[in-house]
């Protein structure tokens, strides 16, 4: 009898709900062994009973981030990916998000990930081994009116991504980013209750502007020509499965026809051509009707 071959371990983060969610399921169901973070323990019970090792994780907490790292290491012996997956999207216009909601969304989006990185790459060199998948965003390639401060951490994803591929191919070590269009989770309820106490008030200059950048967040999810571009979590999650398992990985993989779509307009647009193109749909803040 041949013998078998040993099991990948995984480590994925922000598994509580959504793309993480599904993804660790996915690769659980794929004969991986799967340690599936989040911050909320009896968040991942659904996980747990589908044989995920529910593991706390929070990518704000230093502590946290070794102690979790540690765990994998000591339990399963290595770490044979990361997928990193946390995040969420802080919305409003740039002059009314305070700068602590700015620190934390790159904490998050951008800092916990980059640290959490760090904190595996040493054992995947010393195995010559390892892929990291980022979980970016059609949104580190363009940007939508109100969505500057969450924008602004998936380009910073654009950035790392880059140099680490290079910085560490030669060690054996792939890395991916994966760059989803919309997706139906819970992700455009979070982001539209971001919006809520930054003082844009019924007749602040930003008022009109801020309502409907919180209805286009909400329903382009729901309804319209954008929502039929629309995918779901485990869309995403079979991508992340096929980039860690294809030979030779993608550098970048985008997920759903909007990303597509819009990624490829936003690529032969001017600046002035992606403005007027995105006035169709916001209004202009300070512009009288």
């Amino acid at each position: 009898m041949a013998p078998s071959l040993p099991q990948r371990v995984a480590l994925v983060t922000g598994c509580t709900s959504g793309i993480g969610h599904a993804t660790a399921a996915r690769l659980q169901r794929a004969g991986w062994v799967v340690y599936a973070t989040g911050r909320r323990l009896e968040a991942l019970t659904e996980l747990a009973a589908l044989g995920c090792r529910p593991l706390a994780l929070d990518v704000q907490d230093e502590g946290s981030m070794q102690a979790a790292v540690e765990t994998v290491t000591r339990e399963a012996g290595q770490i044979d990916a990361l997928v990193n997956n946390a995040g969420y999207s802080q919305s409003g216009p740039i002059e009314l998000v305070p700068v602590d909601r700015v620190r934390h969304q790159f904490e998050t989006n951008v800092f916990g990930l980059l640290r959490l990185t760090q904190l595996v790459l040493p054992g995947m060199r010393a195995r010559r081994t390892g892929r990291i998948v980022n979980i970016g965003s059609m949104g580190g390639r363009l940007t939508f009116p109100g969505g500057g401060v969450y924008h602004a951490t998936k380009h910073a994803l654009e950035a790392l991504s880059d140099a680490l591929r290079f910085e560490v191919a030669g060690f054996g070590i792939q890395v991916v980013l994966v760059q989803p269009g919309l997706i139906r989770t819970g992700f455009s309820t979070a982001a539209s209750s971001s919006l809520e106490g930054l003082g844009a008030g019924a007749s602040g200059p930003y008022a009109t502007f801020t309502a409907e950048v919180e209805r286009i967040t909400r329903e382009s999810y729901l309804k319209g020509p954008m929502a039929r571009l629309a995918g779901s979590a485990d869309d995403v999650a079979a991508v992340v499965q096929e980039a860690l398992t294809a030979r030779t990985p993608r550098a970048r993989y985008r997920v759903t026809r909007s990303a597509t779509l819009l990624m490829s307009l936003r690529a032969v647009l001017s600046d002035r051509l992606w403005d007027g193109f995105l006035a169709r749909t916001y209004p202009r803040p300070g512009v009288r009707s």
